[in-house]
C-alpha cells in the first residue's frame, strides 16, 4: 500500500537537482511506495499566459494539454532524487509520454496532483520506469500522464519493447521554427526545469552533449500548440523522443491528419533524416 505524502506547494526544483547531483550511487530493484500529493494548487494567470507564449498556444483562461505536467513534475523529480529511489536522476533520460485530458481544464479549477512510480524493468539499453501522474478537482479525475524514463546502463537484450513510435510523416513541412540558444532556460524559467543539460553549452557538454538541448517537454507542447486549439479538450496523446534538439537549431514541424490517428513529428531543417520526436493524438469527436 502506497504511503501518501501532502505538499502545500511544490519542491524547489533547483534544490532537487542540486541535491541530486551530490548523491552517491543508487542501485535497487524496488521502487518507493510514497505516493506524493501537491493539494489545492490554484492557476497563476501570469505563469500560465508565459507557458502559452512560449509553447504556441493560444493565451486564454485555458490549460494547454501539457500544463498539468509541468506542475508534476516537481513532486517527480522529488521522488526520484530519494535514496530510496534506484535510479539515478542525473542520469536519466525522458523517452517516452503519454497525456489523457478528460475534461477541459481552466485557470478556475483547483488542482490536487499526485504522482507515484511503477514498471521498473529491463530494457536493451538500460532500465526504465514509469512515473504516473494523476490530477483531480474535487475528486473528479480530469487529466492523466505517465512519463518513461530511461536510466542507461547494462541492458538487457532480451528485455520486452514497448510499443514502437509511428513514422514521422514526410514531404514539405507545415512549418519552420528556429530555436534560440537559449530557448532552454526560457523554458526553464516558467517549467523549473533547471537540469544542466538544458541550460548551457558548458554544462550540457559536461552531460556528455555537445551543446545544450531542448526540452523535450517544450518539443512536446510545441508540436501540440501548432495541431490547433481543440488538442486542449478531451484528448490522449503520445510521443516519442528520438534525437535531441541541440541549441541554437533550426526544425521542421511535419503532420498527417488524413489517418484515424493525427500524426506529427519534429526533424532536423538541415538535415531531415534526423528524427526529434514523432507523436500521436486522438481527440473526442
Amino acid at each position: 500500500m502506497s504511503q501518501q505524502e501532502t505538499f502545500s506547494q511544490a519542491p524547489s526544483l533547483a534544490k532537487v537537482f542540486v541535491r541530486a547531483a551530490v548523491a552517491g550511487k543508487k542501485s535497487g530493484t524496488s521502487l518507493p511506495a510514497s505516493e506524493l500529493v501537491l493539494t489545492g494548487h490554484k492557476v497563476d494567470r501570469d505563469h500560465l499566459m508565459s507557458y502559452q507564449r512560449l509553447c504556441g498556444f493560444g493565451v486564454d483562461d485555458v490549460l494547454p494539454h501539457t500544463y498539468p505536467h509541468i506542475l508534476g513534475f516537481p513532486l517527480q523529480a522529488e521522488l526520484m532524487a530519494r535514496s530510496s529511489f534506484p535510479l539515478p536522476l542525473a542520469g536519466l533520460v525522458h523517452v517516452e509520454n503519454t497525456i489523457t485530458v478528460r475534461r477541459l481544464l481552466t485557470a478556475d479549477d483547483v488542482l490536487d496532483v499526485a504522482i507515484h512510480a511503477e514498471g521498473l524493468r529491463d530494457h536493451a539499453k538500460g532500465r526504465q520506469v514509469d512515473l504516473v501522474t494523476e490530477v483531480t478537482v474535487e475528486g473528479e479525475s480530469v487529466w492523466s500522464g505517465r512519463s518513461t524514463y530511461l536510466a542507461r546502463g547494462k541492458g538487457n537484450p532480451d528485455a520486452e519493447r514497448g510499443a514502437e513510435p509511428p513514422a514521422v510523416p514526410q514531404g514539405i513541412a507545415a512549418a519552420q521554427w528556429s530555436l534560440p540558444g537559449d530557448l532552454g532556460r526560457q523554458y526553464a524559467a516558467i517549467s523549473g526545469d533547471v537540469n544542466p543539460i538544458h541550460m548551457h553549452p558548458l554544462t550540457a557538454k559536461a552531460m556528455g552533449f555537445p551543446k545544450a538541448i531542448a526540452h523535450g517537454m517544450w518539443t512536446y507542447a510545441r508540436v501540440l500548440g501548432a495541431l490547433g486549439r481543440h488538442v486542449n479538450g478531451p484528448s490522449t496523446s503520445n510521443v516519442w523522443f528520438k534525437k535531441p534538439v541541440l541549441l541554437p537549431s533550426k526544425v521542421d514541424f511535419v503532420v498527417d491528419r488524413n489517418q484515424a490517428l493525427v500524426i506529427a513529428g519534429l526533424r532536423s531543417t538541415r538535415k531531415p533524416e534526423v528524427e526529434h520526436l514523432a507523436l500521436t493524438l486522438e481527440t473526442a469527436r
